[in-house]
């Protein structure tokens, strides 16, 4: 598999990386056996940068990470590379309550991060949101303080404005952005990555598929558990939802011409964006895995990505990517 340098502090990656979250939490009920054949079928096919959160599920998401790298053979388990936010504070009762972004707590959420995992380090270690209360310096301090004892190996941001990614990276050397990034979540296109590339800090893209909206398989008629996030998401409600399925189908035209699934040329469009840009996807079964791997194999000219523009534009879709009460922790609003 091809690769890609993550910013030009961190480790090259293979040109996909494989987000587990929905393996754990948020996207209804995941089969465990299926989501450990998925991980070690991304290990084969070359993929090297596994993505996950210490909050996904209250720590199922690492542990489930964890024994499928146990259970993976050893050079295949040599080549993968974690990817870890942390900060977001959860309740018993899976609620949220802000996020922790103080020194103590960076270091104590690491302690259980390395047991859970089954690692001596963490590739990339991150804060998912800003803890408002605790400055930027201080959060991405105490990382580089894991980074010099040899428990984290490169530091990251997660949905952080421009301002912010300045601040971090004139405290230490910052690896990689990761922030949602998409045919219909562009916000980051006119500060966030005119500022990465000054800085020479990657994107890791999360939400290349808009949570399955421009996967070419969701449909309106889909019935969603109330634990499902798309329940709540404002692009897959009502007439955002009607709307938005129509840019799908526009973009469907597109791929049968190239021959391509819908969610091929979604995830073929994020790659063409730069090298700097490396997709994650949110596969939770093999078959799905296969799929997104099969957007490697295409090749997008100038002709076919004036298409994909025209059928989808900047700031066509309809709705926040999050529900009100969180895109105030975003560091774009599209």
């Amino acid at each position: 598999m091809r690769t890609r340098p993550l910013g030009t502090t961190g480790p090259q990656v293979s040109a996909l990386g494989l987000g587990c979250m929905g393996m754990s939490a948020l996207y209804g009920e995941a089969d465990r056996a299926e989501s450990i054949a998925t991980i070690h079928a991304a290990l084969e096919a070359g993929v090297t940068l596994l993505d996950t959160g210490d909050f996904y599920a209250m720590g199922h998401n690492e542990m489930l990470i964890g024994e499928a790298l146990r259970a993976a053979p050893s050079d295949l388990r040599e080549q993968a590379l974690t990817s870890v936010k942390f900060g977001a504070l959860r309740d018993p009762d899976g609620g949220w309550a802000g996020y922790d972004g103080r020194p103590a707590a960076v270091r104590n959420f690491a302690a259980y991060s390395l047991q859970r995992l089954g690692v001596d380090h963490i590739d990339v270690y991150r804060i998912a949101r800003l803890d408002p209360n605790v400055p930027i310096e201080e959060t991405v301090g105490a990382i580089a303080e894991l980074v010099e004892k040899g428990h984290v190996r490169h530091i990251g941001l997660s949905e952080v404005g421009a301002d912010i990614i300045r601040r971090a990276a004139a405290t230490a050397p910052i690896s990689d952005l990761q922030i949602e990034y998409s045919l219909i979540s562009r916000g980051i296109e006119d500060e966030v990555l005119p500022t990465t590339r000054e800085l020479g800090i990657g994107i890791t893209a999360y939400g290349v598929l808009s949570r399955g909206l421009i996967s070419g398989h969701f449909t309106a008629d889909r019935q969603l558990a109330p634990t499902d996030f798309r329940s709540m998401s404002p692009r897959f409600q009502g007439e955002n939802l009607q709307h938005n399925l129509s840019l799908v189908e526009a973009l469907r035209k597109i791929a049968e011409q190239q021959g391509v699934s819908v969610a091929q040329i979604a995830i073929a469009w994020v790659l063409s964006r730069g090298e700097d840009i490396v997709p994650l996807v949110g596969a939770r079964t093999r078959e799905r895995l296969t799929e997104a791997l099969g957007a490697l194999d295409v090749m997008l000219d100038d002709a076919d990505l004036a298409a994909i523009e025209q059928a989808v534009p900047a700031d066509a879709a309809a709705g926040d990517r999050y529900p009100a009460a969180q895109m105030a922790h975003l560091g774009t609003d599209r």
